[in-house]
């Protein structure tokens, strides 16, 4: 059997293959009104072409727990039932097509209030539906970001309590996994890394006071996420910094933590948190990382890093290097990429009754 296409089990949930959608931003969200956040047409198109394609796992993009946590005033979020009501059109194809639906919960910190990417991504002001970013310390992300607002221990806390509330709201809107973004320089990844934590409280310094946000969180989650049903976390493994930064060391030694605390799956990427860094871009470069955790600890992982090709995605799982592989840019290009697959690895998949002819 193709490594690609055998179904993969995580507590009670199957899915029936490793070819996986990670989250992707599409800056589509209405920026306000009463549909502020909630996803559109677009949203709906976008995600249930990919469902129809084949795709086992797809997870919805960076959907914020509070209106501040957003990336830019476009982004998806999941702070009230307009939204959880929105979601569940999208979810309920989604698992007719044979698709698992997941969501990433996050909070984008010091990143947040910028404008979508086609126009140049830079902060936006209250002029433009922006807000003031907040994050760990105040410590701009680069010479072009505001320096955020510190936030309190009592600000950090009430942070908590709303991812615990956005996992709620995420199984009422029919969302079998949960991923906590904890990559790319937004919130949790700047608690995590030294190079945006400077704090001199319980939240920063130390490796154990840095982490202590991170697994608040999925301590809080874990508690309202039905036991049955798996949980993941996305991490950047390295800023990609020589020194002062969140390191591949410091990633395998907290995977052990994050299983612990009842994560099932880390989901693999880096960089984000330090701009101007040098970043060795080419076919699966982060994928060491992921088999490395794969390797030193007993976490499962999904590998991710311009997976294009299908003898290279079989390749990462029948290696033993990581247990799913995530395609972004591919997907993007390719929605029926893992129908594509299927064919060449002589492998089945789902195809909807309306595309039977294409077989």
């Amino acid at each position: 059997m193709s490594a690609l296409f055998e179904p993969y089990t995580l507590r009670s949930l199957t899915i029936p293959n490793r070819v996986w959608m990670p989250p992707m931003c599409q800056y589509s969200a209405l920026p306000q009104g009463p549909e502020t956040g909630a996803p559109q047409d677009w949203h709906f198109a976008h995600y249930a072409a990919r469902a129809a394609g084949g795709t086992g796992l797809i997870i919805v993009e960076a959907t914020a727990v509070s209106p501040e946590g957003r990336i830019s005033p476009y982004d998806l979020g999941i702070w009230n039932e307009t939204q959880v009501a929105a979601f569940r059109r999208i979810t309920d194809f989604l698992k007719g097509q044979n698709t698992v639906p997941g969501i990433q919960i996050g909070h984008a910190g010091r990143k947040a209030s910028t404008d979508r990417p086609w126009v140049g991504g830079a902060p936006v002001g209250p002029d433009a539906h922006g807000w003031q970013p907040a994050g760990p310390s105040p410590v701009a992300f680069d010479e072009h970001h505001p320096v955020p607002t510190e936030l309190t221990v009592a600000e950090i806390k009430e942070i908590v309590a709303q991812f615990a509330d956005a996992a709620r709201r995420s199984l009422d809107a029919g969302f079998e996994v949960a991923e906590l973004h904890g990559a790319h320089g937004y919130l949790i990844g700047e608690f995590l890394s030294p190079h945006s934590n400077k704090r001199a409280d319980e939240y920063g310094g130390s490796y154990e006071n840095r982490t202590r946000f991170a697994l608040e969180v999925v301590d809080a989650v874990r508690a309202v996420w039905p036991e049955d049903k798996p949980l993941f976390f996305r991490i950047s493994a390295t800023d990609w910094l020589e020194e002062a930064g969140w390191t591949a060391d410091d990633t395998v030694r907290f995977a052990t933590e994050l299983k612990e605390h009842g994560i099932d799956l880390l989901d693999v990427s880096t960089g984000g948190n330090a701009a101007g860094v040098r970043i060795p871009v080419g076919p699966g470069y982060q994928v060491p990382f992921a088999a490395r955790v794969k390797a030193e600890t007993e976490l499962a992982v999904a590998a991710v890093g311009l997976i294009t090709e299908v003898e290279q995605a079989e390749k990462i799982l029948a290696n033993g290097e990581a247990d799913a592989v995530l395609l972004g840019r591919e997907l993007l290009r390719d929605p029926s990429w893992a129908r594509r697959a299927a064919r060449e690895l002589g492998a089945d998949v789902h195809v909807p009754d309306q595309y039977h002819r294409s077989v």
